[in-house]
């Protein structure tokens, strides 16, 4: 039941964080590298994929959810280079207008990824992939 309603919940993260990204476009762009080509659709791409990801995570059926958990971990991921660059170029949004929000922010990136295998089931579903993969070795 409770990693039911985390994944629901991380679910709903995504699902509205996707839509900010076309809401607040600028506070996303503040995560962008400029070397990073077309940041605005980049923005846009990401906000996308946080969509699609929510909705996976809410409607899947249960075969693909470790799938799922895992391509959402890999997302967050993906972007945390954002975060990272947000961080060093001290640049304000979300309201992370110090180092010290900026860096902390960077601390709960792990968190989400622990969250994405642990509510959708991907680190016993491997688990449990390797053990059989290891008994058919034998």
């Amino acid at each position: 039941m409770i990693t039911t309603l985390a994944r629901l919940g991380l679910g709903v993260v995504l699902l509205i964080a996707g839509v900010g990204h076309f809401a607040s476009a600028d506070e996303f762009l503040a995560q962008v590298p400029p070397w990073m080509p077309a940041p605005e659709a980049v923005v846009a791409i990401s906000g996308v994929i946080e969509i699609a990801l929510g909705l996976a995570l809410i409607a899947a059926p249960a075969r693909w959810r470790p799938l799922v958990g895992w391509v959402v971990a890999a997302f967050f991921v993906i972007i945390f280079p954002g975060n990272i660059w947000q961080f060093l170029e001290g640049r304000a949004a979300f309201g992370l207008d110090s180092d010290a929000a900026r860096f902390i922010r960077l601390l709960g990136q792990p968190v989400l990824v622990v969250w994405a295998l642990w509510a959708t089931g991907a680190w016993t579903a491997a688990r449990v992939w390797l053990a059989r993969r290891k008994e058919s070795a034998r």
